[in-house]
């Protein structure tokens, strides 16, 4: 579809959404901060589900 805006392309948010795990996993596997790993879980969630759905955008 050419009506789609270039940010909401497959590439750029499936960019975002692997940052997102990336950053899950950092904030998971860090030893310092309780609140980062409180919260790592919800953003390794919401990265692997941004991901899933936004594989079906159009490129």
């Amino acid at each position: 579809m050419t009506g789609w805006p270039k940010i909401l392309r497959r590439g750029p948010m499936e960019a975002l959404a692997v940052i997102l795990i990336g950053l899950g996993f950092f904030m998971l596997f860090q030893p310092f901060v309780l609140q980062l790993y409180s919260m790592s879980f919800i953003t390794l969630l919401v990265g692997t589900l941004m991901f899933i759905i936004v594989s079906k955008f159009p490129e």
